[in-house]
C-alpha cells in the first residue's frame, strides 16, 4: 500500500489522485472516477469532490492508496 501525504484536515478524491500522480489532470481523474473505475473505502465512487480524510483507502488500477497526515 502506498501513502498519500496530506497537510489539511481533507482532500478531494479527484485532487489525491492528481497529487499521487496517477493522472495528468483533474480532467483525467475525473473521467476515470465517473466511468466507476476508482474505489474508495472499498466501494465503487462516483463523486469526484468526495472528501478523502486520513485513514481512508483508494483503490485504482489494482493498487492501493491511503491517505494520511504529513508527519
Amino acid at each position: 500500500m502506498e501513502t498519500i501525504t496530506i497537510t489539511t484536515e481533507f482532500i478531494r478524491l479527484q485532487d489525491a489522485m492528481k497529487l499521487a500522480s496517477l493522472t495528468p489532470s483533474g480532467g483525467a481523474a475525473k473521467c476515470l472516477i465517473q466511468d466507476g473505475q476508482v474505489q474508495v473505502n472499498g466501494s465503487t465512487c462516483l463523486q469526484r469532490g468526495k472528501k478523502l480524510r486520513p485513514g481512508d483507502t483508494i483503490v485504482f488500477q489494482g493498487r492501493q492508496y491511503q491517505i494520511a497526515y504529513a508527519p
